[in-house]
């Protein structure tokens, strides 16, 4: 079974974010560490990654958080340390740093709170939601309020 999902008018695709070379790279990268993903849906999880990025790094303290496969994406581009400093500056302004947690810390609202919160961020910042990869959010107990770029408060 095959499912097309329709691109909302006036969103864009966060995969054009990325430079093509850089997204071939970031694809191998998942495809190597994640070997039962497939190379288009490797694509689909770093464009994912790109929007997340792109949108939690202009929206600092909303408590963001990926879903377990854009996880994957955002991973492998904090990897490749220059090519992710190049995009971070080059699409947000600034560096988006990933910032650990203390294990005990929760996501604001819960995980699905957190998902839909994500979600409706990115669709409202103007990019593509390919909602099949945004099933279950990343189980980020290493990350500060669930993978976000938020400063710890208080």
């Amino acid at each position: 079974m095959t499912i097309a999902l329709e691109r909302p008018v006036g969103t864009t695709d966060p995969t054009t974010l990325i430079d093509p070379e850089v997204m071939n790279r970031l694809v191998r990268r998942v495809t190597t560490d994640h070997p039962e993903i497939d190379e288009d849906t490797a694509r689909r999880i770093v464009g994912q990654a790109a929007a997340f990025i792109a949108t939690s790094g202009t929206m600092p303290g909303r408590s963001l958080v990926p879903s377990e496969l854009v996880d994957y994406g955002w991973h492998a581009f904090i990897l490749h340390t220059v090519d992710y400093a190049a995009f971070c500056q080059k699409v947000v302004g600034r560096f988006v740093h990933h910032v650990p947690t203390d294990e005990d810390e929760q996501v604001q609202g819960g995980a699905a709170a957190a998902r839909e919160r994500t979600v409706n961020a990115i669709q409202a910042a103007g990019y593509t939601v390919d909602a099949e990869l945004w099933h279950s959010a990343a189980d980020c107990n290493q990350c500060h309020a669930g993978c976000h770029d938020s400063p710890k408060s208080g």
